[in-house]
């Protein structure tokens, strides 16, 4: 009898299931269907002696619009900055193992190759050259006489025989033009000849990066030619 009464007792009790649900989060900024039903309250509330001018409502909208179209705007650039460093990349990979011409001062002498690149000559000379340099001894391995030259690109190349008439080691070896501008010798900058081993993703200011074959990397927008 007793257990009987104990289920009667019990009997109207209901058991509620815990809900997975999780909590709503709460807003922090105001969106458009929010402010249309404040801007709508504020007009039907509004003191009838002293009405709301068309000119308020009118800045009221307005502020609204260019902050919403500002937040807009910075969506739409920031997807389009993801699209352009896509593309950059989607380029920059499928120059790996290929050679470009970057600005540089040194290249990379290979087993029975050469080094090459551009003079970037600001005005005519008589006389234009190009010093080799061992990058390890700063000794002076060869020295290119060009002539006289007219302003722009100047080609040049090293087959990599040195001045004893005999093939200079592998390795890294620094590039020096020069030319005879208004009486003096002055240093011309050159756009080097190398090979492109890897590309590496950055962020923020390092953006993309190429890397040379045996030499140091160099931004994306730095490359100046495929070849």
């Amino acid at each position: 009898m007793a257990i009987q009464n104990a289920a009667n007792q019990y009997s109207g009790l209901t058991v509620t299931p815990k809900s997975d649900t999780p909590p709503a989060i709460k807003k922090t900024s105001l969106g458009q269907d929010q402010f249309l039903k404040l801007m709508t309250t504020q007009m039907t509330h509004q003191d009838p002696s002293q009405p709301m001018q068309n000119g308020e409502f009118l800045t009221q909208i307005a502020q609204f619009g260019t902050v919403s179209g500002i937040q807009d705007l910075q969506k739409s650039f920031g997807e389009f900055a993801s699209s352009i460093n896509s593309s950059q990349a989607l380029q920059a990979t499928s120059l790996v193992g290929r050679n470009i011409l970057v600005p540089g001062t040194q290249g990379l002498l290979g087993v029975g190759g050469e080094i090459s690149g551009d003079i970037n000559l600001s005005d005519s000379s008589p006389n234009v050259s190009v010093k080799v340099i061992n990058s390890t001894t700063g000794e002076i391995v060869q020295k290119i006489d060009l002539g006289a030259q007219g302003p722009g690109k100047v080609p040049f190349v090293w087959d990599g025989v040195n001045s004893n008439n005999s093939m200079a080691s592998p390795g890294v070896y620094k590039i020096e033009a020069t030319a005879y501008i208004d009486g003096k010798n002055t240093m011309m900058e050159t756009d080097i000849k190398s090979q492109v081993d890897s590309v590496s993703m950055g962020t923020g200011a390092n953006g993309l990066k190429v890397n040379l074959t045996g030499l140091d990397s160099v931004n994306f927008n730095q490359v100046k030619q495929i070849l």
